[in-house]
């Protein structure tokens, strides 16, 4: 499960490709060197590296990803109740909210949430 944990760079340089998916390699290439001042070689390094772990692609020159912005990070998220809080769910919220308020509105859309799960 190490592979649904990224780094902070790593992280913006995913976010960058999700953003602006499908990508031409080149093009992705010039928006690091734009957004992050890497090299060429740099780019490409993250870029194998993150395709060894299953997140993205790099076929024919076009890079896409394999998994969604929204699975990697619920996939991630799950990864933390796990390790953390022994997979409680309720047990992640009561720490959580220990030193967050939440407001009414996170409350509402937390009980729409849970009602949804219910059915």
């Amino acid at each position: 499960m190490d592979d649904m944990k990224l780094g902070a760079i790593e992280s913006r340089f995913a976010n960058m490709i999700w953003e602006h998916e499908p990508i031409p390699s080149g093009e992705l290439v010039k928006l690091c060197a734009d957004q992050l001042q890497w090299k060429k070689s740099t780019t490409y390094t993250v870029l194998r590296k993150l395709c060894d772990r299953g997140i993205f692609q790099n076929q024919d020159g076009v890079v896409t990803s394999l998994i969604s912005r929204q699975d990697f990070y619920a996939r991630q998220s799950e990864q933390i109740v796990n390790e953390t809080f022994e997979g409680s769910l309720p047990a992640f919220v009561a720490a959580f909210t220990r030193r967050q308020t939440l407001s009414d509105q996170d409350i509402a859309e937390l009980q729409r949430l849970i009602d949804e799960h219910r059915r």
